[in-house]
Parts: structure tokens; C-alpha cells; sequence
């Protein structure tokens, strides 16, 4: 989706400054140092010394059975691969791989591994069969982490479903915008989100996008979310249903409107996530004037019709089979093994946390993920998926799979 997502992601800058002046007559010149090596994000590691097998050999047992919304599982894994087999033979990943950081990983073995995996999904038996075929036919590489000790962060995201109008009516009044057609040609820095709809979210015909409303949401934060989300499914008060996908974004970092809440004392720590978010803005909605304007970032969006959710390798993501990373460090359309703990529904709708060790394809991107360190999983849509990306913040590993 290219999204600008991960809610509770915080940049922390310190400047550094030398607080005595020194004459440039005493300054000797020095030589230029060298550049500081840089360290690969994947190390290829032995999967033996990994126990049990089941946490990284991407047990995944739900493929295995037969009936059912399990045996769709599978299917949803097979389609998985081949949207990022149909992605590693356009000119795009050429170009991607051409330029990625460790040689060994290039565009051939990726393809040459998904092609491999498939069939080996499509004709296991048991999980036991299908990893015994990967551990004797797959080498394993290992994202370092941010510490360097392989600890990833993971964050999920959604697409949710809300209900929308063609046009503006006294209910449906917060705009979402398509892609102003002089996009290109905007000066830098871009205009912020406080300039470009308001401190209120209604500024209206005094904005520069006046005209190019694509759809009216009846809650602002709902606007909101789509642009945190990177798309969504559209009820029309019309009857129909369509959908929305991202485009553009003006030019500014992630701003974390739960973080700015609970440095203000607004929320706790047990509160700092999606649920507690909207349950202070329910309580204060008059809040959102202060907070929401602070994340600057402005996305433009397009009408898909109802097609799915799209990744920024520019195919459909697949619930809970897709992830976002950092696509300056990892693969691209790559077949990689997650394991950490998520959400996942019971009787009667409650979440309980779970540990899993899930496939997975490498298939978007998104601002707030950045470095080794940090994965965001795609759920799927609506209000279950967003129940449970609202509070997936969690520690695990991610191991990305390629022939030997």
C-alpha cells in the first residue's frame, strides 16, 4: 500500500554540538575516514540451532486441514506466491534487485525458491513432510534486528469498511482527495495536513484541493484512519460498494497521534493503542483539532472498485499472508517465515494472544517502517481485522527462505 503506517512508531533525534568555539587557525586537517562498513540486514544462519523446529521452520499447521475456512488457508498461501511470482517478472523488480545490498540474493533464486515452495505447499501432507522438505532444500537468512541479536517489532495494519457518500450532505461532510493533476510540480516542503483541510478537517472551498473530493465520510476519524491505512472498502449510500487505494503522500515523516496522547497524559500505557485512541476521541472529540493536524502527511487516494488492497510491489495483498518492510533492506515479493505472538479471536468475539509461525511474502512497504527491526502484517478488512491490528504490538523474529 506504500502506507504511512505502525501507530506507535517514535523517531527520537538528539543534536549534538561542540559547545566551545575553536579558531580554524588551530584546526589541523585530517584525512576524510573511511566510510563506516554497512552491516547487512539478513545474515544467513543454521536453522538447527533453532528449537523447537516449530518456531522458525514456519510450522503453519493451519495449512494442513482439509475443510473449511483451513483449507482456504492454503489456497491463500499458493495465491500469495504467485502475485509475487507475477511481480519478479516485471521491469520494476528487475531494477529492485538490481540494486539490492547482498549479492547473493538476486532476482533468480528468489523466483526459483517461490517457484520450488509452491510446489512443495501444493503436495505436502503434513507439516512435519513440508519441513523436512524446506530445512533439507532451503537456506535461512535472519533479519538482525535493530539490535543486531535478530528482535523484530511487529505492528499489523487493515483495510477497514466504513460507509460513504458520493457527496457532500449535511452527515457526510470530511473529504477524502484524489491526486491533484500538478502534484509533481509542488514546491517543497509540501503544504501540511493543517493546510490542506483545516484545523477542523472542513476547510472546504478555501482549500486548494476544492474540487478533487473523491468520497464524504460522515466521522472524521474515520477519514483519518484511511490515511493512516492506506485504503478502504466503501459502503455507498447509493447501494453500491467500491473501494479506495493509495496514491501519493506529501513529504513528511510518521507522526504518532497515540504517542503524542500519552505524552500528554491523555492515555495510559495500557490505553496506547487503536481502541484507547478512538475511545479518547469518542470522550473529546473536540481533541482531534490539537492532534490530528500534527502528523502533516497528506495521502491522495484512487477509486479501485472494489479490487483488493494493493502492496507496493503493486500486488493484491492477501490477509495474513502479506507483510510490510523495509524495502531498502529486505526483498522484495521474497518467501519469508514470521514468528510472534498475535491476536486471534475465540468464542464470543474475545481476543486472546497467540504464538504463531506463519509463510509469509514480502509485499509492501510503508513510512513508519523503517530498518531491520520492525514488520508490519496485513489482517485483512473491517472490524475484526481492525479490532486485532489496533492492538498487535509485538516482539518475535522474521527469517526470509531461498534455495540452497
Amino acid at each position: 500500500m506504500k502506507k504511512p503506517l505502525a501507530l506507535f512508531s517514535l523517531g527520537l533525534g538528539i543534536a549534538l554540538f561542540n559547545p566551545l568555539p575553536i579558531a580554524v587557525s588551530q584546526v589541523t586537517p585530517q584525512p576524510a575516514a573511511p566510510p563506516s562498513p554497512v552491516t547487512p540486514a539478513l545474515k544467513r544462519v543454521d536453522i538447527g540451532t533453532c528449537q523447537p523446529a516449530r518456531t522458525c521452520l514456519g510450522w503453519d499447521e493451519q495449512l494442513f486441514f482439509g475443510h473449511g475456512a483451513l483449507k482456504r488457508d492454503r489456497q491463500s498461501l499458493l495465491k500469495s506466491i504467485d502475485n509475487s511470482l507475477s511481480y519478479l517478472n516485471t521491469p520494476k523488480a528487475i531494477a529492485a534487485y538490481n540494486n539490492y545490498p547482498i549479492k547473493e540474493i538476486t532476482i533468480d533464486r528468489v523466483r526459483r525458491s517461490l517457484k520450488r515452495f509452491r510446489q512443495l505447499v501444493a503436495t505436502a501432507k503434513s507439516p512435519a513432510q513440508l519441513q523436512a522438505s524446506v530445512k533439507r532444500e532451503f537456506a535461512f537468512y535472519q533479519s538482525v534486528g535493530d539490535d543486531n541479536q535478530g528482535r523484530v517489532k511487529f505492528t499489523a495494519y487493515y483495510a477497514p469498511i466504513y460507509q460513504a457518500s458520493r457527496s457532500r450532505t449535511a452527515q457526510y461532510k470530511y473529504p477524502i482527495y484524489r491526486l491533484p493533476a500538478d502534484f509533481e510540480q509542488w514546491p517543497k516542503p509540501h503544504p501540511t495536513r493543517l493546510e490542506l483541510e483545516g484545523v477542523n478537517g472542513l476547510l472546504g472551498n478555501k482549500s486548494r484541493l476544492n474540487g478533487l473530493e473523491m468520497f464524504w465520510l460522515r466521522d472524521r476519524f474515520q477519514a483519518y484512519m484511511i490515511h493512516i491505512q492506506g485504503s478502504a472498502k466503501l459502503n455507498l449510500t447509493d447501494g453500491t460498494q467500491t473501494s479506495v487505494g493509495f496514491v501519493r503522500g506529501t513529504d513528511y515523516p510518521w507522526t504518532s497521534i497515540g504517542r503524542l496522547l500519552f505524552q500528554d497524559g491523555k492515555l495510559s500505557k495500557e490505553e496506547l493503542n487503536m481502541p484507547g485512541i478512538i475511545r479518547y476521541f469518542q470522550k473529546n472529540p473536540k481533541s482531534m483539532d490539537k492532534y490530528l493536524p500534527r502528523w502533516e502527511r497528506f495521502i491522495f487516494f484512487k477509486e479501485t472498485k472494489g479490487e483488493p488492497a494493493t502492496g507496493s510491489i503493486s500486488v493484491p495483498l492477501v490477509p495474513e499472508r502479506s507483510i510490510a518492510t523495509d524495502k531498502s533492506m529486505m526483498p522484495p515479493g521474497a518467501l519469508a517465515v514470521i514468528n510472534a505472538t498475535f491476536p486471534y479471536p475465540e468464542r464470543g468475539k474475545k481476543l486472546v494472544q497467540r504464538r504463531v509461525s506463519r509463510f509469509v511474502l514480502d509485499q509492501d512497504t510503508g513510512s513508519a517502517i523503517k530498518g531491520p527491526g520492525r514488520v508490519d502484517y496485513f489482517l485483512g478488512y473491517g472490524d475484526l481485522a481492525g479490532d486485532r491490528a489496533g492492538i498487535t504490538v509485538t516482539t518475535g523474529s522474521i527469517y526470509y527462505l531461498l534455495l540452497k
